[in-house]
């Protein structure tokens, strides 16, 4: 299922088939390019900045969002009057991300000092700050406990309704899976077994045998 995901984001070319990105063949692109077309992701093996802090790791990403261009080396050198007002723009959409995914209080811890939930939630803040139109999430809720768990079904429902996102999940949890996904596609070993609404999938003989 990661294989998919590295596919899709540019980390592998497919040896068939096309992926289209919003009506865009991206197939083979390289991943920073598909990132500023509008897709990001997380990944199973968390790969934060880990010697940055909680918000300099969302303004590292926010220079990836076609919502803020970057300044030139000028403007970093002498930081104009529209110069800070990007930055403080920038700033203020850190902070959002970090009220959202509940890390406010961790906003200048860096990344290696926070537990691993927060490093799960830090990761999705992030891949959300490159301004992606489709959010494709690795397993976010791996070494999570059932508390952190529900929350994170929360936030991704909140994510979804607030920022009108994609969201592609893969996931082993199926709680979490049944609980906020609208479509799911069952692999086994790489082959697709089944499509369909969470109570088609529940009811597949196919899926019961492979997985419950």
């Amino acid at each position: 299922k990661t294989t998919a995901f590295n596919m899709l984001t540019g980390v592998y070319k497919p040896t068939l088939g096309q992926v289209l990105l919003l009506g865009t063949d991206v197939t083979g692109q390289r991943p920073y390019k598909i990132t500023h077309q509008g897709m990001a992701r997380t990944f199973q093996n968390i790969r934060l900045f880990k010697d940055l802090s909680v918000q300099d790791n969302l303004m590292v990403a926010l220079d990836q969002s076609p919502a803020y261009k970057k300044a030139g080396l000028f403007s970093s050198l002498f930081r104009p009057k529209s110069y800070r007002t990007l930055e403080a723009s920038k700033l203020a959409q850190a902070d959002k991300l970090m009220e959202i995914l509940g890390l406010v209080s961790r906003k200048l811890d860096l990344a290696r000092n926070l537990p691993y939930g927060d490093q799960r939630r830090l990761e999705i803040a992030r891949a959300m700050a490159t301004g992606a139109k489709i959010l494709l999430l690795d397993e976010p809720a791996a070494g999570m406990n059932a508390q952190e768990t529900s929350a994170l079904m929360a936030t991704i429902r909140r994510i979804r309704d607030e920022f009108g996102l994609t969201i592609l999940l893969i996931e082993h949890d199926m709680k979490l899976v049944m609980g906020v996904c609208e479509r799911i596609a069952v692999l086994d070993y790489g082959i697709k077994i089944a499509e369909g609404t969470p109570q088609e999938i529940q009811k597949n003989p196919k899926v019961i045998e492979a997985y419950l």
